[in-house]
């Protein structure tokens, strides 16, 4: 954001209109932007790729800090995706594993969030190609790989060809994309599961990932879900207090 936008707090108890600065505008811009796309059934069905890569992202980083070994990553046409690992079936874990995806969409949201508020655009979107790069090893599928090239395609556009404000809105609408479609993709988690039928089929686990914490764990999915529910809706209101209010 500009020096200036940063030499004065952002008064709450005062809020108005005219007290904000055009960056926070535009950060308040995107977020109802956001909200409209990602509550609409087209643009949502294009937009959940970009969730989705961060959703097996977080199964990906879990499985490795478990000391899992990582199979490979495949990304669906359907916005559906699968983090293949191999190391025991049960355990804590392969509870890490499973419990890491819905949350990290939220996570790394708030991660970026705090990159625009430290005013470190080029560093966030440098970030977010090295993150796409890393994960384009363990892609192992055409749609896939697609996917990842498209979206750190993009990036690297607005680093080389975009000016400052480009940079910060390209940046700003990532991030509130990763915080809002990750409460998005949990309420159609538990829409899913109400609609299919939820628990153990066989001894198996089903193929959610709150089912498959339920079979794990022996504790209902519906709390793996609530849980995936306070950590988008605190993760929201997280980065947006980053995104507006942040005072190097």
């Amino acid at each position: 954001m500009s020096a200036a936008s940063r030499t004065t707090s952002f008064d709450w108890d005062n809020l108005s209109w005219d007290s904000l600065s055009d960056e926070r505008v535009l950060v308040i811009v995107l977020l109802v932007a956001a909200v409209v796309l990602t509550g609409e059934r087209t643009t949502w069905r294009v937009l959940r790729n970009v969730v989705t890569i961060a959703h097996e992202s977080g199964h990906a980083v879990a499985a490795l800090l478990m000391g899992r070994e990582l199979a490979g990553i495949k990304l669906h046409s359907d916005t559906s995706g699968v983090t293949l690992s191999r190391g025991k079936p049960r355990g804590l874990g392969m509870i890490f594993t499973a419990l890491a995806g819905y949350p990290s969409p939220s996570l790394i949201g708030v991660g970026l969030a705090a990159l625009v508020g430290l005013d470190q655009i080029r560093v966030l979107l440098w970030v977010v190609v090295g993150l796409l790069a890393v994960l384009l090893t363990q892609i192992r599928n055409a749609f896939g790989l697609l996917t990842v090239v498209g979206t750190g395609a993009a990036a690297v556009a607005v680093i080389v060809w975009g000016n400052d404000r480009t940079a910060l809105g390209f940046s700003c609408a990532v991030t509130w994309l990763l915080l809002v479609g990750g409460l998005r993709a949990v309420i159609e988690l538990q829409s899913s599961r109400r609609a299919q039928g939820s628990g153990r089929s066989g001894g198996a686990p089903v193929t959610s990932d709150a089912d498959q914490l339920a079979w794990l764990s022996h504790v209902p999915g519906l709390f793996w879900v609530v849980v995936f529910f306070g950590v988008s809706l605190i993760s929201i209101v997280a980065g947006g207090w980053l995104m507006l209010s942040w005072n190097p």
